[in-house]
């Protein structure tokens, strides 16, 4: 079995794992997984030659039966020292707009999600929480320094390798963040971008587009409310871990009303040149070397339009009195990320002239950008 096929065979077996799911159901589905990443792990130190004992004692090397191509970018192998983006957040929460955003400048490539890297990463998660797991993972031989190996070569080849070859690569798979501390051990030059949205406004977009969550009931706003909260806890406290050099919390109302701030603040901290392709990245969708969207992520009829003041506050009067009369009870952490729960509606800020254009502009020609999304993402 190639590398190659390594990877394509873990990646089917992840691939139909509900979205965000922390529990690896089947007992034979788990150790075809172990299994997977073990193959994977010994196809990739096969080249290296280890020892091997024979009945007899004799050591003999293990030779390669074909050669193992290395993990190439334009040419050149990179390795874990690669400076990686990774942009995460509740789904939502504007890491597509972040995405289409840094996709837009010509050194950047983020790409599609890939939806299996937050499900290797569940499944390690899973793992390392259970003790009966990681037991019968280390009387399997595979260790911690083996299992960072496999996932790590996993991750880094579909980064890589799903899109077109670029100076920096990122990943916008909104779940990672999850997991930002032990990604960081895998990537230690990488970096992360946090997305963070007005909970009430996130709860009511994923509750009025139908975006199906593990976990979330949406038919019911408070549970959401919750759900958002246990999930921002999370997330917030892995890039506090991680510190102000290697993660950036960036608000996406304040990414809308000041772009050019904002982007200029997260390429400073990406150490990428400023370029003012980021503040139109409308002009690049689908094109070669600009943003390549998929016909079935929420975000993508959103993201062909400039940014705009649309999405900021439609979530006002659509809430449940009962919920707006509990939620900051419900969910503290909007206090905690800078929203005041009690405001209905919030003061984001006044937007910059810019967006104040696009805001106008997209609103004139509201049918026009409707059949422009039929027309670049197809008819659902």
């Amino acid at each position: 079995m190639t590398a190659e096929a390594a990877v394509e065979r873990l990646t089917e077996m992840l691939s139909d794992r509900p979205a965000g799911g922390t529990m690896w159901r089947p007992q034979r589905r788990w150790l075809a997984a172990v299994g997977a990443l073990l193959t994977l792990v010994l196809l990739v130190h096969q080249l290296r030659g280890p020892p091997c004992l024979t009945s007899d004692d004799r050591v003999v090397q293990i030779l390669p039966s074909a050669p193992i191509n290395p993990i190439l970018l334009g040419g050149s192998p990179v390795d874990r020292t690669l400076p990686l983006i990774f942009i995460g957040g509740m789904p939502r929460s504007g890491t597509t707009l972040a995405r289409a955003m840094l996709d837009a400048h010509p050194m950047v490539r983020c790409g599609e999600e890939t939806r299996v890297i937050p499900r290797v990463l569940s499944m390690y998660s899973h793992w390392k929480k259970s003790a009966k797991e990681s037991v019968r993972l280390e009387e399997a031989g595979l260790n911690d320094e083996v299992l960072n190996s496999a996932i790590s070569s996993f991750i880094l080849e579909v980064i890589v390798k799903h899109g077109e070859p670029a100076p920096r690569l990122c990943n916008k798979d909104p779940f990672t963040i999850k997991s930002a501390t032990y990604l960081h051990r895998l990537f230690p030059r990488a970096k992360f971008v946090f997305m963070v949205r007005d909970g009430r406004a996130t709860v009511h977009s994923i509750i009025s587009r139908h975006v199906t969550i593990t976990g979330f009931d949406l038919k019911s706003y408070r549970q959401c409310m919750q759900r958002w909260n246990a999930a921002m806890e999370t997330m917030n406290r892995q890039c506090l871990e991680l510190g102000p050099r290697w993660c950036l919390r960036v608000p996406y109302e304040q990414l809308v009303l000041h772009p050019r701030l904002w982007m200029q603040r997260m390429l400073q901290f990406l150490e990428i040149p400023w370029n003012e392709t980021v503040l139109h990245h409308e002009q690049a969708i689908n094109k070669p070397g600009g943003v390549s969207l998929s016909k079935t992520e929420r975000s993508s009829d959103q993201v062909i339009k400039p940014v705009n003041l649309d999405a900021l506050s439609k979530w006002v009067g659509q809430i449940p009195s009962d919920v707006v009369r509990d939620m900051a009870e419900l969910a503290p952490m909007l206090r905690v990320l800078g929203y005041d729960p009690e405001a209905n509606p919030p003061a984001y800020g006044q937007p910059d002239p810019e967006v104040d254009r696009n805001t106008r502009q997209v609103r004139r020609d509201s049918a026009d950008w409707q059949r422009r999304a039929q027309t670049l993402l197809g008819a659902e």
